[in-house]
């Protein structure tokens, strides 16, 4: 694997070409310092298959087509979370009007792209992750990917930090006393689009080491 010390690599390589068993293999690393990650990332560079040498398993590469596909996937992934979050806000506000704040002539024109956004960058989102979880099927080696690996992490970072944000907020109103209903909806709604996120792409994290 990629950032795995070759040392490590060359250990594991000979010690399964002699036909030691992986469990024993990874207590000698345990053993001798190595850090778990370590040793199940070198442990994972050969595949676990009945052969008189041991097989390299396929390191990540970087495809330029794929980036494009995860960029774009992203990308409507992030419009659909923040359009969704924004017509929600909006629909409060219509439903909740602020007595203090008059709601604003912009509305409907808020109401109308985030309605705009939706219709387009949910379906090419959609689009985008069946065919993507269609070609891993195909060929589970398009997992390495880095591009899929840095942007799911990337997500799940923006996904724990408005989280947290959220609760910061709501915990600040509170002890100030300004939770409205109008604003606790706004915070509900906001947690929910993250939780959901975070959930699904650790799901899927979960879902990849179970494979490997």
């Amino acid at each position: 694997m990629a950032g795995t010390d070759e040392r490590l690599t060359e250990f594991v390589r000979e010690a399964l070409a002699r036909g030691v068993p992986r469990a024993e293999v990874e207590g000698a690393l345990r053993d001798a310092g190595w850090a778990p990650e370590q040793v199940a990332d070198a442990l994972r560079s050969f595949a676990d298959v009945s052969f008189p040498v041991p097989v390299p398993m396929p390191r990540p590469y970087l495809s330029a087509r794929e980036a494009f596909l995860y960029l774009v996937l992203f990308f409507s992934l992030y419009n659909v979370a923040f359009n969704l979050a924004n017509l929600g806000f909006d629909i409060i506000d219509r439903l909740l009007p602020d007595p203090v704040k008059p709601l604003s002539s912009g509305w409907r024109n808020s109401v109308r792209f985030s309605v705009s956004t939706l219709l387009v960058a949910f379906p090419v989102f959609t689009w985008l992750s069946v065919l993507t979880g269609r070609a891993m099927r195909r060929d589970p080696a398009k997992r390495a990917s880095r591009i899929r690996k840095w942007l799911t992490y990337l997500t799940l970072f923006v996904a724990v930090v408005a989280l947290i944000c959220d609760v910061i907020t709501l915990v600040y109103n509170v002890l100030g006393g300004e939770a409205t209903t109008r604003f606790v909806l706004k915070i509900l709604i906001v947690a929910a689009i993250a939780a959901t996120i975070l959930g699904y792409y650790l799901w899927d994290l979960r879902k990849e080491e179970r494979e490997a």
